[in-house]
């Protein structure tokens, strides 16, 4: 189809939307099949064409993204980092998104929190040096304006825009944290994620503010449910990236979008598990 380099410009370029589809389906086919033959065939092309050539390879690569991340969720386990994982999902719903930088920015925060922490003397001035570094410097904050997003749940958006969900800015916090050396877990409360470094509990979704157990105690109380000392363990690698999705799905449902829905469900299913949002 590649040779007919003209005639498939020409379709292309047709008024016809059932042609341009046949077309464009040919076309994916081939480029499956003979991928650096398309690559070269991709750079001969512009104007109307290349505008359908570019949503063909958006496709693919998005596809391809996709499929990594069912890889990944399939051989995860909790002997396995959840970062990466975070990640490889951020890749996979914005294939198009250079992740280095983020990557980078996450190292140049830590950096920069490793210096502000070398006064702190207890786990506790530890937390509070954290949560003014990211809630107070950098302007991290839940997002109560419009919770129920996709990009609360991703990390390089949050990074874009401050804001996030409790369970993605606890895991911004642990990120961050762990390259200025300090240990921050993420404890799998019902219905509210909350941070806990040492003994000491904490919010990143209300600005790093520190928590007791009667805290804890209430925000379970809203859900009619008792605290139990099992609330309060870290959670585990599969725990954190499970209820990523099931945030995710949420919102995916919430909002009707049914491809989505799907995608999410069956990442759940090749994970394994359900837990409570939040």
């Amino acid at each position: 189809m590649f040779a007919q380099r003209d005639a498939v410009i020409r379709l292309l370029g047709d008024e016809d939307e059932e042609t341009i589809r046949l077309v464009k389906e040919q076309l994916r086919h081939q480029a499956v099949e003979h991928p650096a033959d398309f690559v070269e065939f991709a750079q001969q092309v512009d104007g109307v064409a290349r505008r359908h050539i570019q949503d063909i390879l958006d496709q693919l690569q998005r596809q391809e993204a996709e499929g990594d991340f069912d890889l990944y969720c399939r051989f995860f386990d909790d002997a396995a980092d959840v970062e990466p994982a975070l990640w490889v999902l951020a890749h996979a719903l914005r294939p198009g998104l250079d992740l280095a930088p983020y990557r980078e920015k996450i190292s140049q925060w830590g950096r920069r929190l490793a210096i502000r922490l070398a006064g702190a003397v207890s786990n506790r001035e530890r937390v509070l040096v954290l949560g003014d570094f990211m809630a107070g410097e950098l302007c991290f904050r839940g997002n109560t304006g419009a919770y129920y997003h996709e990009r609360n749940s991703l990390v390089p958006c949050v990074m874009d825009t401050r804001m996030g969900i409790p369970l993605s800015l606890t895991l911004l916090y642990r990120m961050v944290a762990l390259r200025a050396g300090m240990l921050v877990d993420g404890i799998n409360l019902p219905g509210h994620f909350i941070a806990r470094h040492e003994g000491v509990l904490f919010d990143p979704f209300h600005k790093g503010r520190i928590l007791t157990r009667k805290d804890c105690e209430f925000i379970l109380l809203r859900q009619n449910l008792r605290l139990k000392n099992c609330h309060l363990l870290p959670a585990t690698p599969r725990q954190i990236l499970t209820r990523t999705l099931l945030n995710l799905l949420h919102v995916y449902i919430i909002s009707g979008n049914c491809a989505q829905t799907g995608l999410i469900e069956s990442w759940l299913t090749a994970l394994g598990g359900v837990l409570a949002r939040g």
